[in-house]
């Protein structure tokens, strides 16, 4: 390089630390926790420049005070590409992102329980096509929620019978009609409300049944509809396996990746100091806080992780189901949760809130890319991905042999951090 242009770009980036470093002790937050751990970004097959760019993105995001802190994983082919701690996991301690800063996963929880669910369909103690009502019999007489006229000529609710009942599959694929409160709407939404399902009060067989109870938002199968399906899925775990839904996910899954870290709650006056807190502000106040134990192990969304415990359960997926040489779960069972459930020939359709997004359909837990293009992020036909409502997020890319794991606890940033950082990703692969 050209000694002129090397002094302009070094001039550049020293212009630029100095700028983040001065807003970033003017604002009273650490913006640079650094490097995690040894990577190699050529080994991995990207441009070490272009990554750069990520962490120049979120030293900023931090420094504007956007963000607390984060942590970002990129591994492909096996090799860590890029490994970086930014800001603080505590916005009143100032105490630094670490490697085993604990999150809290909110619907990344979900790939973890549609996952304990595929463990027993392949034992052969649960099958895709089982109505939801061999395991609750409460859903044997659910109803679907319609409206018509009441004597004043508003809408009122009127219960009509399912088409159908509901399925194991409709609820590892969200089209099972089980909406949240919060994404309902209509004579439904109040029911939902009243229910106060997020409440903790309820034990997993409390929540499943007070559902059952609830009038559907949609027939069976008709649409995918974003909700407390994979809530129930947790329930029906317990049922099969005899067990609480920690405990069987801790002996079958957890364990065995070596994810620690992974519960539902945290107890221990320790790991309670590692929790990521967001700002202390209305658009970022989380909903549940997992220091506070209750009755709800929320399959859901209930989960808590550190970036290292995800990361063991996201590279056995990409390994086909082989972690450390261990075969947790099936190759030919990991390919059938990473192909699109929703697509033409099922009959389901997308949703008001379909978060997946175009050119996505949805697996058993995640979306999954159909189409190269239409998506305005970039990617890959067969990646699959999900996010959490703090904001964490995870991209499988099996095409090229890459995951990346986004951790933050920033619930009104999430969806503009999350694209930029996917684009920041895929620009900067050979």
């Amino acid at each position: 390089m050209h000694f002129d242009t090397f002094g302009r770009a070094t001039i550049r980036r020293f212009a630029m630390g100095v700028f983040l470093i001065v807003t970033a002790v003017c604002l009273g937050t650490q913006a640079f926790a650094g490097p995690l751990g040894k990577t190699s970004a050529a080994a991995a097959g990207f441009h070490a420049d272009r990554l750069a760019r990520i962490t120049e993105y979120f030293n900023h995001e931090v420094a504007i005070r956007k963000i607390p802190g984060a942590i970002i994983l990129i591994q492909r082919r096996g090799v860590p590409a890029y490994y970086e701690a930014f800001g603080v996991r505590n916005p009143e301690t100032k105490a630094p992102m670490t490697p085993d800063t604990i999150f809290t996963l909110f619907s990344m929880s979900k790939p973890i329980t549609s996952v304990a669910a595929m463990l027993l369909v392949e034992q052969g103690k649960l099958g895709l096509d089982d109505e939801v009502g061999q395991y609750i019999h409460g859903f044997y007489d659910i109803k679907v929620g319609a409206e018509k006229p009441g004597p004043d000529g508003k809408p009122v609710l009127d219960l009509v019978a399912p088409d159908r009942p509901i399925l194991i599959h409709d609820l590892l694929r969200q089209s099972a009609g089980i909406p949240y409160a919060s994404l309902s709407y209509g004579v439904v939404k109040k029911p939902y409300e009243d229910a106060d399902l997020m409440s903790g009060k309820f034990t997993n067989a409390e929540v499943a049944d007070k559902i059952a109870a609830l009038p559907l938002i949609s027939q069976p199968g008709k649409y995918w509809t974003y909700g407390h399906a994979t809530d129930v899925l947790g329930r029906v775990i317990e049922i099969v396996s005899g067990k609480s839904l920690y405990a069987f996910e801790k002996e079958n899954l957890l364990d065995p990746l070596g994810m620690k870290n992974t519960t539902f709650f945290i107890t221990e006056p320790e790991r309670k100091a590692l929790l990521a807190e967001p700002w202390p502000n209305k658009w970022d106040k989380l909903d549940r806080d997992p220091r506070i134990v209750t009755k709800w192990e929320s399959g859901g969304g209930g989960m808590v992780s550190t970036i290292t415990d995800y990361s063991h359960f996201l590279q056995m997926l990409l390994n086909g189901g082989v972690f450390n040489g261990k075969q947790i779960l099936a190759r030919k069972t990991v390919d059938f949760m990473t192909a699109n459930h929703i697509g033409e020939g099922t009959g389901i359709k997308p949703w008001a809130y379909y978060f997946p997004g175009g050119g996505y359909g949805f697996g058993l837990g995640f979306a999954v890319r159909t189409d190269a293009g239409v998506s305005h992020w970039p990617g890959s036909v067969g990646e699959y991905e999900w996010s959490g409502g703090s904001g964490t997020y995870f991209l499988v890319d099996p095409k090229e042999e890459m995951f990346a794991i986004l951790m933050v606890q920033s619930p009104s940033q999430r969806g503009r951090i999350q694209s930029a950082l996917k684009s920041m990703i895929y620009s900067a692969l050979k």
